[in-house]
């Protein structure tokens, strides 16, 4: 019993960890892209609507989540006015989308190796 409280528990703080990892991509890419004012709002809007489109995407399928993520990404970016080509918002919201899901992902193997699910 004790091991399926820890799993639910590691569980939603993995996806804290997956939020906060979009929020902080989603920050450098601003950052570097030259966006100033209001970097922590706009990044944690970014970052909300990535997280989003992920979410509807691994519900349907996982590999939604690389489609509806970086076009919600896309999407966001394009109301912010940042100055990124189309092409280069899209890939840029899917290096996140992808870096941030590998990196949960890791984390949750390594929680169900600990817990001796393996």
């Amino acid at each position: 019993m004790i091991y399926r409280v820890i799993t639910v528990v590691a569980g939603i703080l993995l996806v804290a960890v997956l939020f906060g990892l979009l929020w902080a991509l989603c920050r450098w890419f601003l950052a570097r892209h030259g966006v100033t004012e209001n970097l922590s709002d706009r990044a944690m809007v970014l970052s909300t609507w990535t997280f989003a489109g992920v979410a509807v995407g691994l519900v349907f399928a996982v590999v939604g989540a690389f489609v509806l993520g970086p076009l919600a990404f896309y999407r966001t970016v394009r109301s912010h006015n940042v100055e990124v080509s189309d092409g280069a918002a899209i890939w840029w919201g899917f290096g996140i989308v992808a870096a941030s899901l590998v990196m949960a992902s890791g984390v949750f193997l390594t929680l169900l190796a600990l817990v001796g699910a393996f």
